[in-house]
């Protein structure tokens, strides 16, 4: 998977509530899927179809615990996500200091008086 199909799979899993509300839980600590359907108001095989599309996007891995099969969060591709974001806020960063330091300029420099008109 190359890095711009990493990025999609990625946002598009990030774009359901659902999918960011198993992420949170996660962030808590592993959960097994019947652990991570209890808030919802949705079957486990939903809840399953949900941690799919989290793990095909590489957000989430499945542990062995003798019968159990927690799920837990990877950090990775969120890095890869905040990496990609970070080099867009600092682009509007520098832009938005340009702006100020124009109207830092513009504020500070004495105005020309109005020619009265006849």
């Amino acid at each position: 998977m190359t890095a711009s199909e990493r990025l999609d799979a990625t946002f598009a899993a990030l774009a359901d509530p659902t999918r960011r509300a198993i992420l949170s839980r996660l962030a808590r600590g592993h959960a097994s899927v019947a652990e991570l359907a209890e808030p919802f108001a949705m079957s486990q095989p939903a809840i399953s179809k949900h941690l799919k599309v989290l793990e095909h996007a590489g957000l989430i891995s499945t542990a062995q615990d003798a019968q159990r099969r927690p799920r837990r969060i990877e950090g990775v591709r969120l890095g890869e996500a905040t990496a990609w974001l970070e080099k867009y806020r600092q682009f509007w960063e520098r832009r938005y200091s340009v702006l100020d330091d124009l109207l830092d300029e513009l504020q500070t420099k004495p105005s020309k008086p109005k020619r009265k008109s006849r």
